[in-house]
């Protein structure tokens, strides 16, 4: 066996260690899932951090500028890396590659996350909470985890990456990572505390002291028999079978949640208070997208009816935490049974906007638009499929919360507006061949007349065909 070369980041300084791994991040980041700059060329690289995690397996923080957004400010990245002198045929799709020069020349670089050995090593960590440098490795004290525990590495995950441990346990690593609490440790911290048991608790977590404190990690219960929302709607679509019930539990499980975040966390101004400023801040988002994606322009000025109709609404509904990014790719079932996960919101956005209370509804206009991307997913398109579900969502939703989001049409239709926006910038820059799903709500919503109804009205936001119809 061929001896593993440590190259100790305590001897070299951060910039050394960069005229080796320079050169092979440039190329590599870029052709991650996860990378956020995609399409932009990585111009300037700086290594904020480097610890040893164990012999020749680094952890590092780096960022990363482009070429397009020199103004902006830089992206900061999580990175396990392993050196070795040779790479073994079993890690072979693992490599990086060689380094040409620097204190870590003629060495081979690879991902240490699909290695089981680093994997292995990571989770021994958190069972055994202590620093390595400025790393901080947490968990409940209550919770004994298994040593042992076989480790794989989940290749479903867009912005972070995943390991399952021996279909127990699952550690979700940020790969972008930004200052502060993140929301996925957070809220489901907050929400155990609150006896809210539609979420995993975290049972440990690891943090970084530099250059700024930052959750770098979380290790939660893995659902083994669980499967995911979209999966699920996309089977009863296929098999042309109704899925109202499932909508009506998800709505009931949703509601459950947004109560016990009410409880868990402070609850904000009403919405009526801050109306203008949400309105001002959805227009400036249809804007910057329009001048990005130009197929929005023909539709911005029918689009502004719903963010007029918000800046005027008068609701005395507290705001309050919320998911921030609900979707059926969000939810599990498992049995009969929904659990709702990945609390970190959109990954775009900053951690402290992120944490801001909202109203609730803008989760069930998450939900709404993601009962439409099924039903477009499938062909030929059932808009019926997506109108029964939505009604049957909203309804569970008001049978637990004891509200109706579908009786204040005004802030519903903003928030849809909202979304659909967002999901237009998503798939211009991600996935163009699925523009057409989001474009075809955006040419319904600009449609409709502003909404006329007065504080407290019941009436219903339109039907799905009508909303968000082709």
């Amino acid at each position: 066996m061929r001896k593993v070369v440590s190259p100790r980041p305590s001897s070299h300084s951060p910039a050394l260690l960069l005229t080796s791994l320079a050169g092979l991040l440039r190329t590599w980041l870029p052709e991650q899932r996860w990378f956020a700059g995609k399409g932009r060329r990585v111009t300037e690289l700086a290594l904020l951090s480097a610890t040893e995690l164990h012999p020749g397996c680094l952890h590092l923080l780096v960022s990363t500028r482009h070429d397009t957004a020199a103004h902006l400010p830089g992206d900061c990245y999580q990175l396990l890396l392993g050196v070795r002198e040779v790479l073994p045929p079993r890690l072979a799709h693992t490599c990086i590659g060689r380094a040409s020069e620097g204190p870590l020349a003629g060495m081979m670089v690879y991902d240490a996350l699909q290695e089981p050995r680093s994997a292995d090593l990571l989770l021994e960590r958190l069972r055994t909470p202590g620093t390595v440098g400025p790393l901080r490795f947490e968990r409940e004290a209550h919770v004994a985890i298994p040593a042992g525990l076989t480790p794989r590495l989940l290749d479903a995950e867009q912005s972070n990456s995943s390991l399952v441990y021996g279909d127990s346990y699952i550690l979700k690593i940020f790969r972008r990572v930004q200052p502060g609490i993140n929301p996925d440790l957070e809220v489901p911290w907050a929400l155990a505390r609150q006896g809210c048991t539609r979420v995993p608790a975290p049972v440990a977590w690891f943090r970084t002291s530099q250059p700024q404190a930052a959750t770098l990690g979380v290790l939660q219960p893995f659902l083994r028999d669980a499967d995911d929302g979209w999966t699920l709607a996309l089977e009863s679509l296929t098999a042309g079978r109704d899925f109202t019930e499932e909508a009506y539990e998800l709505g009931k499980a949703t509601a459950e949640v947004h109560l016990a975040l009410a409880g868990a966390f402070a609850l904000g101004v009403p919405v009526g208070r801050r109306s203008r400023r949400l309105a001002a801040s959805m227009n400036e988002r249809l804007d910057a997208t329009s001048r990005s994606v130009p197929d929005l322009l023909p539709y911005v000025d029918g689009l502004r009816g719903a963010f007029d109709a918000l800046a005027a609404l008068d609701s005395g509904r507290p705001v309050q935490r919320i998911h921030g990014d609900l979707h059926l790719g969000q939810v599990l079932r498992a049995g009969r049974r929904w659990f709702v996960i990945d609390f970190e919101g959109e990954p775009a956005r900053p951690v402290a906007e992120r944490r801001h209370p909202q109203p609730p509804v803008r989760d069930v206009a998450g939900m709404l638009r993601s009962f439409d991307y099924a039903a477009r997913s499938r062909r030929p398109w059932r808009p019926e499929w997506a109108r029964r579900c939505r009604d049957a969502y909203c309804a569970g939703y008001a049978a637990h919360a004891r509200w109706d989001p579908r009786a204040e049409p005004e802030l519903l239709r903003a928030y849809e507006t909202d979304r659909a926006v967002y999901e237009v910038l998503y798939e211009a820059r991600h996935r163009p061949d699925w523009l057409p799903v989001p474009m075809a709500a955006i040419a319904r919503l600009a449609e409709l007349a502003p909404a006329s109804s007065g504080p407290g009205s019941q009436k219903p936001v339109p039907s799905f065909h009508s909303a968000q119809g082709g």
